[in-house]
C-alpha cells in the first residue's frame, strides 16, 4: 500500500492551458495563411524540444514558451508580440479552472493522512500562485523549476520522494499524461494511476485508468 502520492497539477487538478496555445496558434494561422495544424505541430515540436534539456542547461517554461513564439514567427513569417502573448499564457498558468474533482480528491487524502507532492512541469511562482489562487494545501511542491528538469525524466519524481522521504514502492503517481506521468513514474519503480478524462486511453494502458479523481480506487491510495 502506498504511504505517499504524487499528483500532477494541469489536466488533473487545473484546465490546461490549451485553450490560450489554441489562441495563439489560431492567430498565426490566420495572419500566416497556414493550416492551424501546422502551427500547433511547430508549437508542439518546438516546446518538447526544449524540455529536453536539463540540469545546467535546464530552462524555465517561461524561457520556453518565449523561445517558441519567436520560433513559430521565423518559421511562418508573422510578427507575434511575444511579450503580450507570454503575459496571456502566464495569466492562464496562474489562474486556471479548479477541476470539478481536485479538491475532494485532495480532501479525501487530507482525511486519511496520505501526504501529497504536487508534481508540476511549471515555473515555481506559477504553481505557487495556483495553489494559493484555489486555497489548495498539498505537503510539498516540486516544480520543473526545482528539480532543473521536465517529467517524464527521473529528476522531479526522486526529488518529490525525498521530500515526502518515501521510496518508489511506496508512492503513486496519479496524472493525465501518459508519456510524462504514467512512464516517467513507472520508469522508476512508482506506481501509476492514468487520469483519462475523455476516454481516451488504450484498452492495454500499463497504469491504472480512471475517468476521474474520485475513481481513483482507495485502496490504491490509503496506507
Amino acid at each position: 500500500m502506498p504511504r505517499a502520492v504524487l499528483v500532477d497539477l494541469y489536466g488533473t487538478l487545473v484546465e490546461d492551458d490549451d485553450a490560450v496555445v489554441a489562441r495563439i496558434c489560431t492567430d498565426v494561422a490566420a495572419r500566416s495563411g497556414a493550416p492551424v495544424a501546422d502551427v500547433e505541430a511547430a508549437w508542439t515540436t518546438h516546446l518538447w524540444a526544449g524540455g529536453d534539456a536539463h540540469g545546467d542547461a535546464f530552462r524555465t517554461l517561461a524561457d520556453l514558451t518565449r523561445s517558441t513564439l519567436r520560433h513559430l514567427a521565423d518559421a511562418f513569417g508573422v510578427t507575434v508580440d511575444g511579450d503580450a502573448w507570454l503575459t496571456t499564457s502566464r495569466a492562464a498558468w496562474r489562474a486556471p479552472r479548479l477541476l470539478p474533482d481536485a479538491r475532494a480528491f485532495l480532501d479525501a487524502l487530507d482525511a486519511v493522512d496520505v501526504p501529497v507532492c504536487l508534481v508540476s512541469d511549471v515555473d515555481r511562482d506559477d504553481a505557487a500562485a495556483v495553489l494559493a489562487h484555489h486555497g489548495l494545501h498539498v505537503d510539498a511542491v516540486v516544480t520543473s523549476e526545482d528539480a532543473r528538469a521536465y517529467k517524464p525524466r527521473p529528476e522531479p519524481f526522486l526529488l518529490a520522494l525525498d521530500r515526502l522521504g518515501v521510496a518508489p514502492a511506496d508512492a503513486v503517481h496519479v496524472g493525465d499524461s501518459p508519456a510524462a506521468d504514467v512512464a516517467g513514474a513507472q520508469a522508476l519503480g512508482i506506481a501509476a494511476v492514468l487520469l483519462d478524462r475523455a476516454g481516451r486511453a488504450r484498452p492495454d494502458s500499463p497504469a491504472h485508468v480512471v475517468r476521474s479523481l474520485t475513481a481513483v480506487p482507495a485502496e490504491l491510495l490509503t496506507p
